[in-house]
């Protein structure tokens, strides 16, 4: 396979795992076992996502986006961080059902 395949193929595992993490992070910010703080900051997150606000503005070539893509990052990894780990495993899992689910119904 070319590098550029594997690249490809390591690319899609990423962007796969990132869309099962959130998956997961919004199935656990419903649950009552995730302390507060993890909520609010998960809801932090989706807001700023969501806003139209943002730290550079998107129009500026490259930089416009890296700052989202940074705090989106950065800040699912810290919600993951506050999570318990038993916790996000059971959403993570049941994410990734949901995930397939949709594959098959798409594929």
């Amino acid at each position: 396979m070319r590098q550029g395949g594997v690249k490809a193929l390591k690319l899609r595992g990423w962007a796969r795992a990132v869309k099962r993490d959130v998956h997961a992070i919004f199935l656990a910010a419903q649950d009552p076992r995730v302390p507060w703080h993890a909520k609010a900051l998960a809801i932090g997150v989706a807001v700023y996502a969501l806003s139209p606000a943002d730290l550079i503005p998107d129009f500026i070539p490259v930089l416009g986006y890296q700052d989202d893509l940074m705090v989106l990052s950065l800040g699912t990894l810290a919600v993951a961080q506050l999570i318990p780990p038993e916790i996000l495993a059971e959403h993570r899992a049941t994410a990734a059902m949901a995930l397939e689910k949709a594959d098959k119904q798409n594929g």
